[in-house]
């Protein structure tokens, strides 16, 4: 295969960011994508959900899922909605989870525009859609295809594909693909998100050898996390948890609903059986994180610690929310409680209303517990935000904010270079995608001396490669970038202005009288009128 007969490598996601996986591969005879994920973060990369896919959904021929995670399976009834009509292949525990995350995620936008929608009213502002709602959800479940880990699968003319597990996610996966070139095939990986050693319910990551081109994930490609055992960490957790329980308050904690939530169940069940915490109200205030529990019991026989997962998902501390109503009657509780809710970043959800609640209140603690993205609610209450806007709201940040990454589902950079190790030799490039800039300039250099620099690529978003069977050449762009690179993985002008407003109002606050108070007022009209000029 030669010229215009040799594959291209589009980048649509997750490219100088950890959000919104999408790649394109193009043959002569097929379109693939590999995810088609929600962009999450700042709202610039937000407001990429509501554009145009920049590729025709009904030109794709078939979607491979590596995962269930919103950031890479979110867009996909999006692109059934407009026009993607074909198979959308991943694994049988990836099509459960999806069957209670898609409709969740239509649920939420739903909510979320009909709040936004009340507010342009009372502006004066038109009104917005969601980007798809339930039925679509629903409809894009139909397309979904099981495929066993380890065998191979025809999913377009000239292009197989198979299976390897992850260790990331309850049914993750990378995929391998060999695309027909007329003598050897042409095999690609794609890692997908690559999970941790040790991690409480998955096993070690696996994949092939050998392989001519990779794509591969960087979350975590500039550190090192601390090597804890899973006993370790749950000692840890417990520091934490008593903590929250001397200052007599409640412990939110922002929780990714899929996995990140069982496995804090698990340890926070096995501290409090063995005294190592005080007993307390546990409370699960997602739906979603509900259906998924649900799932990851019924796959239990499938994971490691199958059995004290369920013994936590029974146990008598733990109490699963449905409704609004109840959401907000735990507000009312006073003392020590725990409450997990989504989003993991804080960007939507009912986290957001728990933490208008006890941001404020000095015995309150709020534990990541997992990577937040630059522009995220989440991100900015870790670098010390003594302020922050929630649903157009001011809330004072009284609360301790702490950062507990010991639960990640990424591997760290020696795990990310261990993996890729196993995969050599790599005979023609290495492209780095899922990660911000410090995760992909520290693997680049991690990878220095096992794949030659020339061939460690870092694509911006809508770049493209192809791929030939001496190396990859860059694609011309046809059409301008949806985001300028340095807009990509950066807090914006949404989060500008958010400042900008909670300065205002405190220069207001600080401000003697009624008579400075309105020369404040003044000064700023003044400047924002220049500013416009």
């Amino acid at each position: 295969m030669r010229g215009d007969t040799d594959p291209i490598l589009r980048f649509h996601g997750a490219a100088h960011g950890v959000t919104g996986s999408c790649y394109e591969i193009e043959t002569p005879h097929s379109r693939i994508l590999i995810d088609c994920g929600l962009f999450q973060g700042s709202k610039s990369e937000r407001e990429l959900n509501y554009g145009a896919f920049p590729f025709p959904p009904d030109a794709i021929d078939a979607v491979i899922l590596t995962h269930a995670h919103i950031d890479h399976s979110g867009l996909l009834p999006k692109l059934l909605k407009q026009g993607f009509s074909g198979p959308i292949h991943t694994t049988r525990a990836t099509i459960d989870l999806c069957s209670v995350m898609l409709p969740d995620s239509a649920h939420i936008q739903e909510m979320e525009v009909e709040h936004l929608n009340r507010r342009n009213a009372q502006r004066g502002r038109p009104p917005v859609e969601p980007i798809y709602g339930q039925q679509d959800a629903a409809a894009c479940m139909t397309l979904f295809r099981a495929l066993e880990y380890g065998e191979w699968t025809a999913i377009t003319d000239g292009v197989r594909g198979r299976f390897w597990n992850a260790g990331h996610l309850l049914g993750s996966a990378s995929v391998e693909l060999e695309i027909d070139r007329g003598d050897a095939p042409l095999r690609i990986i794609f890692s997908g998100d690559i999970g941790p050693g040790h991690k409480l319910l998955q096993t070690d990551p696996v994949g092939p050898a050998g392989v001519d081109y990779l794509i591969c994930e960087s979350t975590y490609g500039d550190r090192d996390r601390p090597d804890v055992s899973p006993e370790q960490r749950r000692f840890q957790l417990g520091d934490i948890v008593r903590g929250a329980a001397e200052a007599g308050g409640p412990l939110i904690i922002p929780s990714f609903a899929v996995e990140r939530t069982q496995e804090l169940l698990v340890d926070l069940y096995l501290l409090m059986q063995a005294g190592q915490v005080p007993s307390a109200p546990v409370f699960v205030d997602s739906p979603l994180a509900t259906r998924a529990s649900a799932i990851f019991e019924r796959h239990a026989n499938e994971i490691e610690q199958g059995d004290v997962l369920r013994q936590a998902l029974n146990s008598k501390e733990l109490r699963f929310t449905e409704t609004v109503e109840q959401s907000k009657a735990i507000n009312r509780l006073s003392g020590f409680f725990v409450v997990i809710a989504a989003s993991g970043m804080c960007d939507a959800g009912r986290i957001r209303h728990h933490l208008k609640a006890n941001l404020w209140r000095r015995n309150a603690t709020v534990m990541m517990a997992g990577y937040q993205a630059q522009g995220s609610l989440g991100r900015i209450l870790l670098d010390g935000a003594q302020r922050v806007r929630i649903q157009g709201e001011e809330v004072e940040v009284k609360a301790r904010i702490c950062l507990f990454d010991l639960y990640s589902g990424h591997a760290d950079a020696s795990e990310l270079v261990a993996w890729l190790k196993a995969r050599s030799p790599v005979k023609h490039a290495a492209f780095l995608t899922h990660g911000e800039d410090a995760g992909l300039g520290g693997l680049s250099e991690r990878l220095r001396g096992l794949i030659p620099f020339d061939r460690i690529i870092v694509p911006m978003l809508d770049d493209a490669f192809r791929l030939t069977p001496g190396g990859s050449l860059p694609v011309e762009l046809n059409e301008p970038r949806r985001l300028r690179p340095e807009k990509v993985a950066r807090l914006d002008w949404h989060n500008d202005l958010s400042k900008l407003l909670l300065d205002i109002n405190e220069t207001v606050r600080a401000a003697a009288d009624e008579r400075g108070r309105a020369a404040v007022i003044r000064r700023v009209r003044r400047a924002l009128e220049d500013n416009d000029a």
